[in-house]
């Protein structure tokens, strides 16, 4: 049966490649916004690990995360630097990781912190920060570049860089008085890390009161800002997460804003959840019209193909074969639309994948289709075969009223 369902679709290729064609571009769009889904939520939570709390001034959560990890937007207010140095000194605190955002070079953000985002920040599996090239900052003068960063400003070790005033691609003003030489370059990590560009705090605020004069010492320690962005805590124990994030939203000295990264991430998920539905529900509408679109010239041809179903019942085909010939022709074509569809994703991903990490910094792992996706592709199989019912009985009816007797 499979066999003659070969030969019969062969003769009709012209038609049936193009219900392939459209069979494989809606598989691929159902399962590209399935795994882009969980590969982007995978990033995210990638992003950072190991920090127990992130501060800042009083604002919601969500911005907060989104411009102190992922670079995401801007902060409106500033914690002041006395407020940060008096909750790093409290007992639970294991160690802190002040922060400055604002600035950017050629649209790539500028963070501004200390020796101590090098030795405590952590991704992925807590992951610490490896450098390809170089170290950290030793003096005000130097900068450290992520991967990313490195590539698209085309800097390597003792390149300047100057700092623009502004993020988020627009700049303001460029600091070209205050020059910064590269000195170190992290190694690629897949997280918003690799598209930052890292100075110290004094070199900034240094830029930004308009001094000229290069001190050429060890400022980034005592790191005499007014104020920061944000903050990264880790904790001494991590029970202690909860009892000093009230403390610190109850803060009397100034107003603060502090937040869980795993609770706000899950929170972020949520609220955009509705999206993710919304995407997936368009998809299926998709892969509904492509499966649709077979249907309608599979029933089309029924027409055309009346004295070919003669011909097979002169030869002894009964209505059952005719109807089984109709269903495997369906059941064939869905098939191979839908791993044909799996195909053109795993293209898809494969060339494009420098210039999705380019452009958003997401770096999409090629992996073998997981549980939804294979569910995904067993559910399009199945509408597919539950939909050809309906030509095949079809041509059932007709070979029983049709007989030997051929209509033009």
């Amino acid at each position: 049966m499979i066999r003659l369902a070969i030969k019969s679709l062969m003769n009709r290729r012209a038609s049936v490649l193009l219900t392939v064609i459209a069979i494989a571009v809606s598989v691929t769009l159902l399962l590209a916004v399935e795994r882009v889904r969980e590969q982007v939520q995978s990033h995210f939570a990638n992003t950072v690990s190991g920090t127990d709390l992130i501060i800042g001034a009083r604002t919601g959560q969500t911005q907060l995360l989104l411009s102190s990890v992922f670079h995401i937007g801007s902060m409106t207010n500033n914690m002041s630097w006395e407020s940060f140095e008096d909750i790093r000194e409290r007992p639970e605190v294991s160690w802190a990781i002040p922060m400055s955002l604002g600035d950017s070079v050629q649209g790539l953000p500028v963070v501004a912190t200390t020796k101590a985002y090098f030795e405590h920040f952590k991704y992925g599996n807590k992951q610490a920060l490896e450098f390809s090239q170089g170290s950290a900052f030793a003096s005000d003068e130097e900068v450290v570049l992520g991967a990313d960063a490195a590539e698209k400003l085309s800097k390597t070790m003792g390149n300047d860089i100057i700092i623009a005033h502004g993020s988020g691609g627009i700049s303001f003003s460029e600091h070209d008085q205050h020059p910064l030489t590269v000195t170190g370059v992290l190694q690629r990590t897949g997280t918003p890390v690799d598209q930052a560009v890292f100075v110290t705090l004094h070199s900034l605020e240094m830029i930004h009161s308009g001094e000229h004069e290069h001190s050429g010492h060890d400022h980034h320690n005592e790191a005499p800002a007014d104020s920061i962005s944000a903050a990264l805590l880790g904790l001494k124990a991590k029970p202690l997460a909860l009892r000093l994030q009230r403390q610190i939203n109850t803060y009397e000295k100034e107003p603060l804003t502090a937040l869980l990264p795993g609770m706000t991430l899950q929170e972020l998920w949520k609220t955009l959840r509705v999206f993710e539905q919304a995407l997936t529900a368009i998809s299926a509408m998709v892969v509904l019209i492509g499966l649709l679109g077979m249907l309608t010239i599979m029933l089309a041809s029924l027409r055309e193909r009346r004295r070919e179903m003669a011909v097979l019942r002169a030869v002894g085909a009964g209505p059952g074969t005719i109807f089984g010939l109709l269903l495997s022709e369906a059941l064939l074509l869905t098939v191979v639309g839908a791993f044909s569809g799996l195909l053109l994703l795993y293209g898809l991903q494969w060339s494009l994948a420098g210039v999705i990490q380019s452009q958003t910094g997401l770096i999409l792992s090629t992996t073998w289709p997981g549980a939804s996706e294979w569910w995904r592709m067993a559910l399009v199989i199945i509408v597919g075969f539950m939909l050809s019912l309906i030509p095949a009985w079809r041509a059932y009816r007709q070979s029983l009223a049709d007989g030997l007797t051929v209509k033009i």
